[in-house]
């Protein structure tokens, strides 16, 4: 079988391509069950049945339970055989949800209809049971027409102006998703501006330490390497003309951005200027949390949920080989 991270040896593949095969993988994994919390608009509750329709996880639908059925009823969706867990508004669903996962009774969350501060505020909250040591943190896993593999952009989402520890963190996360994919030592590219420490820009000491902090296994399973600059990053060619020696210069795997604004901006510019595609999941949590937009196609939808099986199914073979030793 062919996993996602080695299409790149294969040649050009499309958007298609690398999320179909994404998608057959996580099918032949565990099955799930996934809280979708407060799916009480039509995209949402969309969302939820078309997973369900592709064999990707059984939905437990978190919210008013009128309202719910009311929108699936106006839309000609069955809800036959699927579970409502009652909540009387947002906030309540998703301390649900979250109960659900403390329980195991789920193995993911889906954020729903509510703002994506709320449905995070529950799975980070002190009581909430769904916390661990790791800085929870978003990821765009980006199928580019134009690059021959996949690539991971983090974060462009969550974390606003993130610490050299919260680098770590989001860093870590993403190594650990690609593991998941099937690359087993990816290439990480620490982006700046310029390619050079510059004491005035503090995204480029960040980024060296972040290099020096992988040699001394304070980050593992990847090669980290940084301050690129975006061309170098991905482009041999452009690393060349520049003379830059690096194990990752040209062959990113994930590009781990200085901030969010330049995250947000770099994965909406590939997606509407290069026709790529971006599946989002947020990482750090006890479970998976899938994170998708009004705007996203049913694909980006199902390799959302993809990813999140697949990290779901990791997660519960470490748990269960955990009790066993």
């Amino acid at each position: 079988m062919v996993q996602l991270g080695q299409v790149g040896q294969l040649g050009q593949t499309t958007p298609a391509e690398r999320y179909g095969q994404l998608i057959k993988d996580a099918i032949g994994s565990m099955p799930m069950r996934v809280a979708v919390v407060h799916p009480c608009s039509l995209e949402a509750l969309q969302g939820a049945m078309e997973a369900r329709d592709e064999g990707l996880f059984e939905p437990v639908l978190v919210g008013p339970e009128n309202r719910i059925r009311g929108i699936a009823e106006r839309s000609g969706i069955s809800l036959q055989g699927v579970v409502i867990e009652p909540a009387e508004h947002s906030h309540a669903a998703a301390a649900r949800g979250a109960e659900l996962a403390v329980q195991g009774k789920v193995g993911a969350l889906m954020k729903g209809s509510l703002h994506t501060d709320e449905l995070l505020g529950a799975v980070v909250g002190s009581s909430s049971g769904l916390r661990t040591e790791r800085r929870i943190s978003h990821v765009y896993a980006m199928a580019i027409p134009t690059y021959p593999k996949p690539l991971i952009i983090t974060d462009a989402a969550i974390n606003i102006a993130p610490t050299l520890a919260q680098k770590r963190d989001i860093c870590q996360n993403a190594i650990d998703l690609l593991h998941v994919m099937g690359v087993p030592r990816p290439h990480v590219a620490v982006l700046a501006a310029v390619e050079t420490v510059n004491p005035a820009m503090p995204s480029t000491i960040d980024a060296a330490a972040l290099t020096v902090m992988a040699t001394r296994h304070q980050i593992t399973g990847a090669l980290v390497d940084g301050p690129l600059a975006f061309d170098n990053a991905i482009s041999m060619a452009a690393a060349s003309v520049k003379q830059i020696v690096s194990p990752v210069a040209g062959s990113a795997d994930i590009l781990l951005v200085p901030d969010l604004e330049a995250g947000n901006m770099l994965a909406k510019q590939l997606i509407y200027l290069s026709q790529s595609e971006a599946a989002g999941l947020v990482l750090g949590a006890r479970v998976p949390i899938i994170l998708t937009s009004r705007a996203d196609t049913l694909r980006v939808r199902l390799a959302s949920s993809a990813l999140a099986r697949l990290v779901a199914a990791r997660t519960k073979l470490a748990a269960v080989g955990k009790e066993s030793a």
